[in-house]
């Protein structure tokens, strides 16, 4: 039962952009949206999951890895239960399934309760 959806996952060439959305999906959990800190994690094949960014509820405080830093920009709509993670100067190591997830704003993957199903982002060199 999925309470949170990304999407604008797809295939760029190095050096390209991409828009990452997500969105509550339920009526009843769209209320509460904006309680919630929101993160983006992500995961290349054979790799473990890794934190990319987060933001907090209310969108005063994002914090970015390293190895984003300077590239992606997170920021959140509450009126609207949407966040966006806008990714530019796009990299091959920045290739893997990307998720969504809400919780307490960590670093930390195991502080978030709700996450979404991911959606795919591949850059080609």
């Amino acid at each position: 039962q999925v309470q949170v959806e990304e999407s604008g996952g797809g295939l760029v060439q190095a050096g390209g952009s991409l828009k990452l959305s997500c969105a509550a999906t339920r009526r009843t959990f769209s209320r509460n949206f904006s309680r919630y800190a929101l993160g983006w994690f992500r995961q290349a094949p054979g790799k473990e999951r890794e934190f990319v960014s987060s933001i907090s509820q209310s969108g005063d405080t994002t914090y970015y890895a390293d190895s984003v830093k300077g590239r992606f920009t997170l920021s959140r709509y509450n009126f609207e239960n949407t966040a966006y993670l806008q990714m530019n100067r796009l990299k091959p190591e920045d290739t893997a399934v990307y998720y969504c997830a809400l919780g307490t704003g960590s670093d930390y993957d195991k502080e978030y309760d709700i996450w979404g199903q991911g959606t795919q982002v591949t850059v080609s060199s």
